[in-house]
């Protein structure tokens, strides 16, 4: 109990002693650098701290750039072109359009038996188009080429190789002492 109540009493000088020495300096300058603030600085610091709420939801509603919905991809600006990709470099190619700044919708088509996704894009540029393309493609022939074994199959040939390994032979002798 005693050494519980000395380090509450050292905490709390040490917090007392930051306030005096660090906290109140640096407000006393920044009050007398800035100014004292004014009624119009505190009615337009409570109007911002009001409409970021609904700018947020707006953002979200709406994007400006990266993935929307297709009617909002629509909306914008000239038409949309769209591209077929199957579900496993969905991934890929949602972090190269992000990467260059591209606008996109995915749709997935629901009468096929195994799921193809629409991607709608625009952009601002037929070159980041272009170039998003491109490097997508190159990732999935890269896929493609790999063909990386699995893991329990590297994990086998590792097993077999300690299996073969010598195992050390354990002697026992046991004395007696009288």
């Amino acid at each position: 109990m005693m050494n519980e109540e000395i380090a509450k009493e050292i905490v709390d000088g040490a917090a007392r002693g930051l306030k005096e020495e660090v906290v109140k300096p640096a407000q006393r300058i920044v009050v007398e650098c800035i100014g004292k603030p004014t009624a119009q600085m505190l009615v337009k610091g409570l109007k911002a701290a009001v409409t970021a709420p609904g700018k947020a939801i707006k953002n979200k509603l709406h994007p400006e750039h990266g993935e929307m919905k297709v009617k909002d991809l629509i909306r914008k600006d000239q038409g949309a072109q769209a591209i077929d990709i199957d579900g496993a470099g969905l991934g890929d190619f949602r972090k190269i359009a992000n990467k260059y700044g591209m606008d996109f919708a995915i749709v997935k088509s629901t009468e096929l038996d195994p799921p193809k996704y629409s991607v709608f894009f625009k952009a601002r540029d037929a070159d980041a188009v272009n170039a998003v393309v491109n490097e997508y493609t190159a990732k999935q022939m890269r896929i493609g080429k790999e063909s990386r074994p699995s893991l329990l199959e590297k994990l086998g040939k590792f097993k077999a190789i300690v299996a073969a390994l010598p195992k050390k032979v354990v002697e026992k002798h046991k004395e007696v002492d009288r």
